[in-house]
């Protein structure tokens, strides 16, 4: 078959479609990406995972104050890494940005200079950042050129890494033919990475980079009530719906250091429903706590509904 018709390129172009029409991803074909500022993706080289213009336009966006000069810093800060960094320490480190701003230099006006954030991700409005599906992304790594079949982009930062199989093809040889490959050929595309996904259209599993096999999951449900569904686009609407995206990222990711070694951890499906709706039904007690005190007049002495005690169970 050809490349745009083969089997696994139908699942691919399927997720991407599901992306643009039901979540509203903008999906690219770039197989034949044309390179330049004005290009397909504004990349000035195959190298390049982090798109410049994208990101820079995101930065004036949510940050009017920056100047050029803050906005060449930030993409430098959000690019550049030590050679004595390993790939989880740079990601880690990038997350810090993502989640919390990525630090430019600012002059006072007296002359002195400090640090500041500029915000990266509108995690608050999702509809204020720009999500963007990439299908056949070539990266150029130092010696070998590989392409990944599907890279999500938010505000020009590659945040999701998906790679899809045959439905005939094991969803492990994903990771251990193609992911592991990557790893070691294109490191720089997982720098700012946030989820891994593998899939044969009939089966999926998510995860986070040096995460072992075992500890990429399914995710199979919407909602807690639901029967559960392995296949890819349960999981890509679980996950990838902007609000619930961004959520993951800036609320269900943890870096953990207690076992001597650095470990990324994703919420599992389960976790994140539970977590989400404990919130949401800890809000509504506090707003029916809330309606409660304005009916009352505020009068402290009066006795609040049981559901506003700290001590009530739900």
């Amino acid at each position: 078959m050809s490349k745009e018709f083969s089997e696994d390129k139908l699942i691919q172009a399927s997720a991407a479609e599901l992306l643009e029409k039901e979540l509203g991803w903008t999906a690219v074909y770039a197989f034949d990406e044309v390179l330049g500022l004005d290009g397909t993706l504004g990349r000035t080289s195959y190298k390049q995972v982090l798109l410049p213009g994208r990101f820079a336009q995101a930065l004036k966006s949510l940050n009017p104050w920056m100047t050029g000069q803050q906005v060449t810093e930030a993409i430098e800060r959000m690019t550049e890494y030590m050679s004595s960094q390993t790939l989880m320490q740079i990601n880690e480190q990038k997350y810090q940005y993502i989640r919390d701003g990525v630090p430019v230099t600012r002059v006072k006006p007296g002359g002195e200079t400090e640090e500041v954030r500029a915000k990266v991700i509108d995690f608050a409005s999702p509809e204020k950042n720009d999500f963007l599906c990439v299908r056949e992304l070539w990266v150029q790594g130092a010696l070998y050129k590989r392409r990944a079949d599907i890279v999500g982009f938010v505000n020009g930062l590659p945040l999701l890494f998906v790679e899809l199989k045959n439905h005939d093809v094991a969803v492990e040889d994903a990771f251990n033919k193609n992911y592991r490959d990557y790893l070691d050929t294109i490191p720089q595309l997982f720098y700012h990475n946030a989820m891994v996904m593998f899939s044969n259209g009939d089966e999926a599993r998510v995860g986070t980079i040096g995460s072992k096999w075992e500890f990429f999951h399914e995710w199979k449900r919407l909602k807690e009530e639901d029967a559960g569904n392995i296949e890819l686009p349960t999981m890509l609407r679980g996950i990838c719906k902007k609000e619930i995206f961004l959520d993951l990222l800036e609320n269900f990711i943890l870096y953990d250091h207690s076992g001597g070694s650095t470990v990324k951890i994703l919420a599992r499906n389960h976790q994140y429903l539970g977590v989400n709706h404990g919130t949401r039904r800890a809000a509504a007690r506090a707003t029916r706590c809330c309606s409660w005190r304005r009916r009352s007049g505020a009068n402290l002495k009066a006795r609040p509904p049981s559901s506003c005690s700290p001590t009530a169970t739900s």
